[in-house]
């Protein structure tokens, strides 16, 4: 299936049925008076995060979604039926963005959680609801109200515990497939993992999920290469996992690579909890590892993991302190308070 994060939608309501203008007309009946009904309500464009969807895929194909409008009003007191509601169902982690593409108008964040984009219109009023002591047979009703209608755009950011990050040929989608059952494209070539891949990682009893994002290369907050499009889907994530390809001429320079584009990239990206791996050890001779080990430790100033996704060497290690991490990320901060007992 093909991978879509980002789609235009154009939605509109259903408009409200219009009132009806009745008499009673039956034999022998005389002055039988207004029974005019109400027009149906028209139905509502709602959105629902729902389960087993991990792309928008659906929307490339469809763009236009109008809820059915409600039918009017018919004599004997008949209201009309009600217009019925058009359902958008969308991945957990979509968030709908006004027209600019800017505003944020709801974050689709839980299962099951729905939003109504478009409110149908009201029915209108019959001829019988305008009926008073005074004016016994009104030959008035009231045209329903019309629906909503706008541009919306849906964009997906993937629900994972960690992220992946690493300039192209790092080594994001074999250690992906070391730990997990996820099978991403693997191969010597830059660029190979074209859309984010997610795999269930099991450590200690536990799991949690890994996305692996399409590598960075100097300028792409400009728009190089890939460009930075992919990293919004790691901005969910409690820990990020940096890999530097320890094959590489100068690995300083590539950790300085990807810290620069994440601070281009605006937001709080660039100070979540990070992990930095020295990958690929099983290519180096053990001098080349301490030499490029040291250099690392300087550029990063924090402690620096060393392993191989190919020969699994220090994997459980590093996947041991992500969820370490992440735990703690999810433990509620306690607030220091004073104990004040209670004294008459």
């Amino acid at each position: 299936m093909k991978f879509l994060d980002l789609a235009k939608v154009y939605i509109r309501s259903g408009s409200g049925g219009s009132g009806s203008v009745s008499f009673r007309r039956e034999k022998h009946i005389e002055y039988g008076g207004p029974d005019g009904g109400n027009g149906g309500r028209g139905g509502d464009v709602i959105i629902e995060a729902v389960d087993g969807l991990n792309t928008l895929i659906d929307y490339r194909y469809q763009q236009h979604f109008f809820a059915k409008s409600g039918q009017n009003g018919m004599g004997k007191q008949r209201s009309g039926k009600d217009g019925d509601h058009i359902i958008l169902k969308v991945p957990v982690g979509t968030e709908i963005l006004d027209e600019d593409e800017e505003t944020v108008l709801v974050d689709m964040a839980t299962l099951g959680q729905k939003f109504k984009l478009g409110t149908g219109g009201n029915g209108g009023f019959g001829n019988l609801h305008f009926k008073t002591s005074l004016n016994r047979a009104p030959r008035r009703a009231n045209p329903g109200q019309a629906g909503i209608e706008r541009t919306v755009w849906l964009k997906l950011k993937l629900i994972a515990d960690v992220g992946l990050l690493g300039i192209p040929n790092a080594g994001k989608s074999t250690f992906l497939a070391a730990c997990s059952n996820a099978r991403p494209k693997i191969a010597d070539y830059p660029f190979t993992t074209l859309h984010p891949n997610l795999g269930v990682v099991g450590i200690d009893q536990t799991e949690f999920v890994v996305a692996d994002i399409p590598g960075l290369i100097q300028g792409a907050s400009e728009g190089k290469g890939i460009g930075d499009r992919f990293l919004g889907h790691v901005e969910r994530c409690a820990v990020l996992l940096h890999l530097v390809d320890g094959t590489s001429k100068s690995v300083t320079k590539e950790y300085n690579t990807i810290v620069t584009e994440l601070e281009k990239y605006g937001g709080d990206l660039a100070f979540k909890p990070k992990i930095v791996a020295l990958n690929k050890i099983d290519a180096l001779t053990l001098n080349q590892r301490k030499k490029k080990l040291i250099e690392l430790n300087k550029a990063t100033n924090s402690k620096v993991y060393e392993m191989s996704g190919v020969s699994s060497a220090g994997v459980t290690e590093i996947l041991r302190e992500l969820r370490k991490v992440i735990d703690k990320s999810n433990t509620p901060e306690v607030l220091d308070v004073e104990d004040k007992q209670w004294r008459p």
